[in-house]
């Protein structure tokens, strides 16, 4: 049994350890926003927060997870309102089948909270999430415009 942090609730699971966080999320805790996509780390799809850090959930077993450590999947981080990265993603229409972009809002905003003003070559070289449509410069786009609103809100 692991007790993990969930978008600020605490939630009890039952699995065995080697379990991949992903299954765990989605499977057992029911939040299916965070996806599958290659199973290898590659494509983004799966990527949580894991105290504040873009993480690739498909490859991190819940046994290298601990009850103080926190997760946030995209049913968390717009919880209380939209994260300024939603707002973009929304306002510009950045999602065109829409599989990736999950993962893609979840590193864009753990690249903004970590680098309020990010360069192209920022963001070229952090968000690494594959998108099949190709979305690559609406995704740029949708990133400096989540790093405005951000520095807006104050």
């Amino acid at each position: 049994m692991a007790k993990l942090n969930i978008n600020g609730k605490i939630v009890d699971v039952d699995v065995e350890e080697d379990t991949p966080l992903l299954w765990v999320i989605r499977e057992q805790v029911g939040l299916t926003g965070t996806k599958y996509g290659c199973g290898i780390a590659q494509c983004g799809a799966c990527t949580v927060h894991l105290d504040g850090v873009a993480t690739r959930s498909c490859v991190l077993p819940v046994g290298a997870v601990t009850q103080e450590q926190k997760i946030v999947t995209i049913e968390g981080l717009g919880a209380e309102k939209p994260h300024p990265v939603q707002q973009a993603w929304a306002e510009l229409d950045v999602a065109q089948c829409g599989y990736c972009q999950v993962g893609m809002m979840m590193a864009a905003s753990a690249l903004i909270a970590q680098n309020p003003h990010p360069s192209d070559d920022d963001i070229r070289s952090e968000i690494t999430n594959i998108c099949r449509c190709g979305t690559y410069p609406r995704v740029l786009a949708g990133v400096k415009r989540a790093a405005e609103l951000m520095t807006s809100r104050g």
